[in-house]
């Protein structure tokens, strides 16, 4: 295993060694009569010294389920430890890089009451998410289409991330009555100005320009270039970031994001979603339409009124927090919040928001609390706090591979 000097040596310019130059072409599609069905989830490709891991389950738009999480974070350990690999890569199959977490399939083991199953999930998850995070070597995310929730947590953490003129990207949690997790309270708290409060309260999506504008993304690229991209990237022989980047930028596109929508507004967005309450930052809001008329700021409203009460509170208490903390800290209390989350022991919201949007799809959630009035201090506490005494926490490996800040 290469120790952390390694990545900060790349990362301050400094060489490594000079790879071999007798690497083998290498390519995997799994063998259907042979593979296990779940590695098919995750597909590997490569050839010289780097690593491509595909998310392949394109009819549920790439969520991640337990088994993705496990493949995918043996896989990362694998490459990581082999010196002949420099860098890795990763992308999703069909229309979607990766649209978060399966959360219906979670809904499903909630209502068998397999609890256990789903914090499984959630500690596979989050630990792979650590993984990519404190990565020794370069990792190269492709967020070609639909990027959301834990899509966004296996890629933003990384060192490269490429969006294209098909990039959705969103945090939309508060509308299915969870939190913003799998990282998000990380890395939203550090946007520029209060953009992660506006992302994380309203679930609103961002294109791929709009990515580039606030620091979600380093490199941006037309979906019609990827081919060129991947090929150029499958041409190296290097563990140099340096170099990596530059072959990103070869076949990338230098954008100036339009002056219009959302980058248009963001004196508004800081003013009103600077407020410490929920309550204030709607109180800015419709101050704000009633002065101006602005249809973004009514749009906004709706889709804050849209959402679960307690996971306003509980996501704006989030961000805050997570802005003075460290990947893993972050990522510990998320596992702490989602377990009370799907616990039911504070509310069912997580359940009925999957159940209105995602399984019946009438989208008419009946969200207890039902409104932000009744939304106590306590229950928002509660989130925050040790789930029981013989209840464990999440354990990340912050010995043996630090954190970034």
């Amino acid at each position: 295993m290469q120790s952390l000097k390694v990545l900060w040596r790349r990362r301050s310019g400094i060489r490594s060694p000079p790879f071999p130059t007798h690497h083998r072409a290498f390519s995997y599609v799994p063998n259907p009569a042979a593979a296990n069905d779940f590695d098919s989830e995750v597909l590997v490709e490569g050839e010289g010294c780097s690593r491509t891991a595909i998310l392949n389950r394109p009819h549920a738009l790439n969520a991640l389920n337990t088994s993705m999480g496990a493949r995918l974070q043996n896989l990362y350990k694998s490459w990581e430890e082999n010196p002949d690999i420099g860098f890795v890569v990763m992308k999703g199959s069909g229309r979607a890089f990766c649209a978060g977490g399966d959360i219906v399939g979670l809904y499903n083991l909630i209502n068998k009451g397999r609890i256990e199953d789903c914090k499984e999930f959630f500690r596979t998850v989050y630990s792979f998410i650590y993984l990519v995070g404190t990565y020794l070597k370069p990792n190269v995310a492709i967020l070609d289409g639909i990027t959301m929730g834990g899509g966004a947590g296996v890629s933003i953490p990384g060192m490269f991330r490429v969006a294209t003129d098909r990039t959705v990207f969103a945090t939309p949690e508060t509308l299915i009555g969870f939190h913003t997790d799998a990282g998000a309270s990380f890395h939203l708290s550090h946007l520029p100005g209060y953009w992660g409060e506006y992302l994380a309260l309203t679930g609103e999506k961002l294109n791929g320009p709009e990515m580039i504008a606030c620091g979600l993304a380093t490199h941006y690229a037309p979906s019609a270039k990827l081919p060129l991209i991947e090929e150029g990237l499958g041409k190296l022989v290097t563990d140099d970031p340096s170099v990596i980047e530059a072959s990103l930028e070869q076949y990338g596109s230098l954008i100036s994001p339009a002056n219009r929508g959302l980058l248009q507004r963001i004196e508004t967005l800081d003013k009103c979603f600077s407020h410490g309450t929920v309550e204030e930052i709607i109180d800015a809001l419709e101050s704000e339409t009633a002065r101006t008329q602005d249809p973004w700021c009514s749009s906004t409203l709706k889709r804050l009124k849209e959402a679960s009460p307690l996971s306003l509170k509980v996501c704006l208490r989030s961000i805050r927090e997570g802005r003075f903390q460290t990947l893993d800290q972050c990522l510990v209390r998320e596992y702490r919040m989602s377990v009370q989350g799907i616990s039911g022991q504070i509310s069912n919201d997580f359940c009925e928001g999957i159940r209105a949007r995602m399984v019946e799809k009438d989208y008419a959630p009946k969200w207890n609390p039902p409104s932000l009035e009744e939304v106590s201090s306590d229950m928002v506490d509660q989130y925050f706090s040790p789930i029981s005494e013989l209840e464990p926490e999440l354990e990340l490996p912050t010995t043996l591979r630090e954190a970034f800040t």
